[in-house]
């Protein structure tokens, strides 16, 4: 079918839906509808339905429009609504500065976009691109031309805030005679320009790449409050002398129980660190040293039956021992 326009000499010309048809190998036509009474933007759209083409409301095309749908896309926001609503929230874009800036959007950025679709920077500045966009969260936060070159400038615009940001947060999450708890891991590094890379224990299993050591402080729920990095073959215990000062002297916190594993707050720690600074901790002992106080009637086996021996602030959980 189709619609054809028939000259009717001085009258207006005729508006026919017409039908094509084969009879004997030769093509007739026949008259199907007079569309002539028709308004002329109903004979358009039918026109491009019979073409097998989009079409809008006219009454939303402008002048001169063809009718033809403007095609945008529709990104996932969801997600992204729950995870910025949360951030926001917790006010954690003023803790990382009073006024807005784009790299202060970049930043929170990047923090949103590694909570719902951890990707490289550069994988991440194409996701918040208005043309290769993965979600709304570009557009949301203004960023939708952010590169991945401005991706880590704001990055390392972030870097001296860290303690701000970290203060900020032990004032929110830490309190005298709280447990706070402290492990480190690693990972490996491509390439060869970062200045803590080493070799080192790979718990990564990628013995012949090199690495780095971070340390993570936790309230504890398991909150982050704090994280540093170190060189990659640095060992757990050397770790901890930071933390003890940072705990101490930046967040002014004089009495909290440590918490970490027997790699970490080992004996030489404990009689060199933790006790001179007057912390408590808990910790595990390694089978030997069980197995020696256990021989020497130092330690009753049903100790380990008994819970809620250690004291602790209000608001936070009973140590289990």
């Amino acid at each position: 079918m189709y619609v054809a326009t028939i000259p009717n000499r001085s009258s207006p010309p005729a508006i026919l839906l017409r039908e094509s048809y084969r009879v004997g190998g030769k093509v007739k036509s026949r008259t199907l509808a007079n569309l002539t009474p028709w308004p002329p933007a109903k004979i358009a759209a039918l026109r491009r339905v019979l073409a097998d083409e989009p079409r809008i409301p006219q009454a939303n095309a402008g002048p001169g429009a063809s009718g033809a749908f403007e095609i945008q896309r529709s990104l996932p926001h969801g997600h992204v609504a729950a995870v910025l609503g949360t951030l926001r929230r917790l006010g954690l874009e003023s803790i990382l500065a009073a006024k807005r800036s784009a790299e202060r959007d970049a930043v929170v950025a990047l923090i949103v976009a590694r909570v719902i679709d951890p990707r490289s920077k550069l994988a991440t500045a194409r996701g918040l691109d208005g043309e290769t966009a993965f979600t709304s969260l570009g557009e949301a936060l203004g960023v939708s031309r952010v590169t991945a070159d401005e991706l880590y400038a704001a990055m390392d615009w972030l870097r001296p805030r860290q303690p701000a940001l970290e203060q900020a947060l032990a004032g929110r999450h830490l309190a005298e005679q709280t447990l706070v708890l402290y492990d480190v891991t690693s990972t490996y590094f491509e390439g060869r320009t970062c200045p803590l890379a080493r070799f080192g224990h790979s718990r990564d299993g990628k013995k012949d790449k090199l690495q780095i050591v971070f340390g993570l402080l936790c309230n504890a729920a398991g909150c982050p409050v704090a994280v540093e990095v170190f060189d990659g073959n640095t060992a757990d215990p050397q770790t901890l002398t930071k933390q003890i000062e940072k705990i101490q002297q930046r967040f002014g916190l004089k009495r909290v129980v440590l918490v970490g594993d027997r790699g970490m707050l080992t004996e030489a720690r404990i009689d060199q660190e933790l006790r001179p600074n007057g912390l408590d901790w808990i910790t595990a002992l390694r089978a030997p040293a069980i197995r020696a106080r256990a021989e020497a009637g130092v330690v009753q086996p049903a100790l380990f039956d008994e819970r809620d021996l250690a004291a602790h602030a209000p608001g936070v959980g009973p140590a289990a021992l």
